[in-house]
């Protein structure tokens, strides 16, 4: 068992994988990035399967597995196995929903940067389709 002052493998890459995020968001955050490189970004991190997003989603799965088992041996309670159940299967329909517009923000990616027309304004409250 490690020293407690020790961090381990799951700590330095925790970190690790924390600070790329934190970088990835502070790129997306630039006031001068092009509408292009942010939609494709977007595009890319929505992806259910390659993306951020949906990666995000497997490695909590995983996690909900290794607290069944710890739960089923005791070692947890079983309201934390089932909470990150609930959070799993709520990620994944957001990335469901979210799954729906990653081809506009494709589309988007690829438009040209000084385009003839400029693009028109839309109102902010949609109504969403059932």
């Amino acid at each position: 068992m490690p020293h407690p002052d020790q961090k381990t493998y799951a700590d330095v890459f925790t970190d690790e994988v924390g600070r790329r995020i934190v970088l990835f968001t502070e790129y997306l955050a630039q006031p001068d990035l092009p509408p292009q490189a942010a939609a494709q970004a977007l595009a890319r991190i929505l992806d259910p399967h390659e993306g951020v997003l949906g990666r995000v989603v497997g490695l909590l799965s995983t996690g909900s597995v290794h607290a069944k088992t710890q739960a089923e041996r005791g070692a947890l309670p079983a309201e934390v196995w089932l909470a990150l159940g609930r959070a799993v299967n709520d990620l994944d329909a957001i990335c469901g929903d979210l799954d729906e517009h990653r081809d506009i923000l494709r589309h988007v990616a690829t438009q040209p940067a000084a385009s003839a027309k400029p693009p028109v304004p839309a109102p902010l409250v949609v109504r969403r389709r059932r």
